[in-house]
């Protein structure tokens, strides 16, 4: 499956393009992967499917057109592809790898190019690039304003990279391939003056220069007849060249053409008056530009590079990729104390010789208490420093950015703006050159300077343990650190790879030299304190964060302060909504918020995750809060695995009522099918056993217990997967409770899965006094499965008689509570245990009457259990053809489904009988999917 907006918008898959219908449809597919991975809102879907007034439905239009676009994409099985178009609130988001849109990848080639030290790797990327294009971008839309203003762009990016193509070629010398490559572009585009320098250039070097010269005076007379206006400086710069005969092969691809210093004798006679009037007159050097009242030199406004820096060579890397564009915007994100200035200083200082013409660095105190300085005081400081004299420095904001981008315009310059707070704080301080590079740091994403002015992210994250422990030894030494590695480490993931957090704790112990790491780290562990203890004479953690939650809106910091109290590890918009007590739609919201501050990362899409040390301060701002976001979480997490079992396995009944004062949450997950559901458990997993134990630890037994059953599906589909510890906590939660019915429900399960690791002593104990408990509750279903479970152990020990009278007195009760499901899990063990009995016939009878019960929505794992018993049933009677062909189709929905367990018996079966070498390579897969599962 490919998406395709550079050409005619479309899908390709295997069997062809998706038939996506009228343009509006194209176009709202475009607006969508253009914005890729990211929420589109109704109202800029709006805007880009209609240029005047909107009508009336427009909504329905849209919704209509998602409907029918989620229905291909799932017809075309884009679920296998990892595509996804969902609905977030007020907002359609379509999840794409990046390797399926072919946009994304003429980017990531047009990066490759820029680090390729060879011009002939450099010549082989662009290719490739420029061959993703199938035609003019967004062909097939209906070319409304923010559509057009996209094509135009991808537009100008492949007219961009045709440019770098030729530069590459030039640097080859190849000059006549350049020259073809940059003709038609030049024709479709007869205005576009690089394209015409460069054309002139390539022509002129290959010894076609009357050609290069017809090129020029055809595109001075378009632009005079066209807009009045005479060449640009960079098309008189390539006609002086061919003017003077220069030899050289021009300035390498990666670099713009430099200043030309012309030799009037050398100008033929026949050059129009206009033209001689538009070649540059002679320039001082790119260094030092003509100004009125500067004093050129080269300024350095860098502070000291950082003391003990260490590892961030990737993110090293990727800022000197994002940095290789022209005048490329860096934007080095990430939260609190995650090292994002020592970074870019300490980058700047590896990359001076690269900046000839000066480092300029300023403190935009975006989450300072002592507010921001005014844009013109920086300004100011930077004109002074390139050389402006005091008097001659304007007073005005866009007087003072119009000097400095001017001032800046031929030079190769660095800016380090520091701690920018929006995107609007840093437009004015921009340098205008394209040689120039900016390094913009940042506690929050800035999307507005991504957006408007291509800014290119670097995201920081947290210092991995060998790098924590080496950040550690170059404030402490290292003789300290080797006395005691396995504290350093400690201390290390105690700090959560913060650096600030480190650098606080190494200072405390570089303060103290008879202080142990060990006894460093034991303080650390405790929660309570580790906060205060991370606070350094002027800095710390919650000083830092602090700066930063205050620059939030009100609704945002109470969704933060509750997140502190989640007991689990990762959130969605609905656990957060049930933490702070509001619905799903402002909860995303809130935490697209949150996630802009780097307060809290996107583990995995509409996924969200703390760090531990912004867990705890989270915590302290509400610690009153504790209990009702505790109880909030439970409940949510309750009734979402009531949604997910009763989707999942239909008919079943683990656990009906709900615990005193249950508060339903605002909104709970619609799951659309078995497979979202099951996934939904098994990715909860761990957080719904960390909700669990919390539950114990505040008393809520009554929800403990509960929120571990309900993963009874899980239980069942992957039963080996170390269920016991996480149902022995339920157990005792039932027992401390002194409720029977949630006892027995308990023990029934936990007595069926010590069953299945082959722990018969311990089953038995267990599951003789479930049937009571669910009979003293009046729980008549949980006595039959009770009984069933009991049945199960007695079979395996020999005792068949009483296994069979458990389960038929199950029947009786399935049959008196109208409850099929029940009766059918009683007739599939008797059929079970009466063919390991030797009973084929009887088996198949059972087994028959329990598939006449089941529904077509009967859960699968049931209906493979029960066709593999008649398939083994049929080749014990002697019919095999019929036998194995039920065993086929068992181990087939196994396949298909994903019940493992169910696979092995079936293909297991089968392979004895046939020694079919297929059977055994499916039973070999199947058998290492149960292992990896568990």
């Amino acid at each position: 499956m490919e998406f395709r907006l550079l050409g005619t918008v479309s899908i390709d898959t295997l069997s062809g393009p998706l038939p996506l219908g009228p343009a509006k449809r194209r176009s709202l597919l475009a607006a969508l992967l253009l914005r890729a991975n990211t929420p589109v809102s109704i109202s800029q879907l709006t805007d880009a499917l209609w240029d005047d007034e909107p009508p009336l439905h427009a909504r329905t239009v849209i919704q209509g057109h998602v409907s029918r676009l989620r229905a291909l994409l799932t017809g075309a099985d884009a679920e296998a592809y990892e595509v996804e178009l969902t609905t977030l609130g007020d907002a359609y988001l379509l999840r794409v790898p990046e390797s399926l849109l072919d946009s994304q990848r003429f980017e990531e080639l047009l990066m490759l190019a820029r680090e390729q030290r060879s011009a002939t790797d450099t010549v082989l990327m662009l290719r490739e690039a420029l061959a993703l294009w199938q035609g003019p971008a967004l062909t097939g839309v209906f070319a409304g304003p923010p559509l057009q203003a996209a094509a135009h762009s991808l537009e100008e990016s492949r007219l961009a990279t045709v440019e770098q193509l030729a530069s590459a070629y030039v640097r080859l010398g190849e000059h006549n391939r350049a020259a073809a490559v940059l003709r038609a572009e030049a024709v479709a585009h007869p205005m576009r003056e690089s394209l015409a320098a460069a054309l002139m250039t390539a022509l002129y070097r290959s010894g076609r220069q009357s050609e290069a010269l017809d090129r020029f005076h055809h595109t001075r007379r378009l632009l005079a007849d066209e807009l009045g206006v005479d060449p640009g400086r960079e098309l008189a710069d390539a006609y002086a060249l061919i003017l003077r005969g220069d030899p050289g092969d021009g300035p390498r691809a990666d670099e713009a053409p430099g200043p030309v210093q012309l030799r009037p004798a050398r100008v033929a006679a026949d050059v129009p008056a206009p033209v001689v009037a538009a070649v540059p007159a002679p320039l001082a050097p790119a260094r030092a530009p003509a100004h009125p009242g500067v004093d050129p030199h080269t300024a350095d406004l860098l502070p000291r590079a950082p003391r003990g820096f260490h590892g961030r060579l990737p993110e090293l890397a990727s800022l000197s990729r994002a940095a290789a564009g022209e005048a490329p915007i860096c934007l080095v994100t990430g939260p609190t104390g995650i090292g994002k200035t020592a970074l870019a200083v300490q980058w700047a200082h590896r990359n001076v010789a690269a900046f000839p013409d000066g480092r300029l660095f300023a403190d935009l105190r975006g989450f300072s208490d002592t507010g921001e300085p005014e844009p013109l005081e920086i300004l100011r400081e930077f004109l002074l420093a390139l050389g402006v004299a005091p008097r001659r420095v304007p007073e005005s904001v866009p007087a003072a950015s119009a000097l400095f981008r001017s001032m800046t315009a031929r030079r190769r310059l660095l800016v380090v703006l520091d701690n920018a707070r929006d995107s609007a704080q840093l437009r004015p301080l921009l340098p205008g050159g394209t040689d120039c590079v900016t390094v913009v740091t940042s506690r929050h994403r800035l999307e507005g300077i991504i957006a408007s002015d291509a800014a290119r992210p670097v995201p920081l994250d947290i210092l991995g343990p060998q790098d924590g422990v080496a950040l550690l030894a170059g404030v402490l030494g290292e003789e300290r650190v080797l006395a005691e590695p396995v504290a350093a480490r400690r201390l290390a993931d105690l700090c959560g790879g913060l650096p600030l957090a480190l650098r606080v704790t190494a200072a405390r112990l570089a303060g103290r030299p008879g202080r142990t790491l060990a006894g460093t780290a034991a303080e650390l562990a405790d929660e309570q304190s580790r906060l205060a203890y991370l606070e350094g004479e002027d800095t710390g953690v919650s000083a830092a964060l602090r700066l930063t939650v205050q620059q939030l809106p009100p609704e945002a910091v109470h969704h933060f302060a509750r997140l502190g109290h989640h007991p689990g590890g990762h959130f969605d918009p609905y656990t957060a909504a049930a933490l702070a007590g509001s619905d799903p739609v402002t909860a995303a919201t809130a935490l697209e918020r949150l996630g802009a501050a780097h307060l809290v990362t996107e583990s995995a899409p509409g996924r969200w995750v703390l760090h531990d040390l912004v867990r705890l301060y989270a915590r302290g701002l509400d610690p009153d809060a504790a209990h009702e976001a505790l109880v909030g979480v439970l409940d949510h997490y309750i009734a979402t695995a009531l949604a997910a079992a009763d989707t999942a396995e239909p008919g079943g009944e683990p656990c009906f009522v709900l615990p005193d004062g249950f508060r339903r949450p605002a909104a709970v997950r619609d799951f659309s099918g078995r497979a979202e559901a099951m996934t939904w458990l098994a990715t909860e997993r761990e957080d719904l056993t960390l909700a669990a134990a919390a539950a114990r630890t505040a008393g809520l037994d009554d929800r403990s217990w509960r929120i571990i059953l309900l993963q009874w599906p899980q239980v069942v589909w992957r039963v080996r997967d170390n269920w016991t510890p996480m149902l022995e906590t339920a157990l005792a939660a039932a027992r401390d409770l002194g409720d029977p019915y949630a006892e027995s429900r308990v023990t029934t399960l936990l007595g069926w899965v010590l069953t299945e690791e082959g722990r018969t002593a311990e089953a038995v104990t267990l599951l003789e006094r479930s049937p009571g408990l669910a009979r003293q509750a009046g729980d008549l279903l949980g006595e039959a499965t009770a009984l069933i479970n009991l049945a199960i152990v007695q079979a395996e020990q020999g005792d068949l008689e009483p296994a069979l009278e458990g389960c038929e007195r199950a029947i009786e009760l399935g049959r008196a509570e109208r409850d099929a499901h029940t009766e059918m899990l009683a007739l599939q063990h008797i059929a079970g245990m009466q063919l390991a009995a030797g009973r084929p016939e009887e088996a198949l009878d059972a087994a028959r009457a329990a598939l006449d019960l089941g529904p077509e929505h009967e859960e699968a794992a049931r209906r493979v259990l029960l066709t593999t018993i008649c398939g083994e049933a049929r080749l014990a009677l002697g019919t095999k053809s019929e036998g194995l062909r039920l065993l086929e189709r068992a181990a087939q929905e196994a396949e298909d489904t994903g019940f493992s367990e169910g696979a092995v018996r079936a293909l297991g079966a089968l392979f004895q009988v046939t020694a079919d070498p297929d059977h055994k390579r499916r039973y070999e897969r199947a058998l290492l999917r149960l292992s990896d599962d568990g």
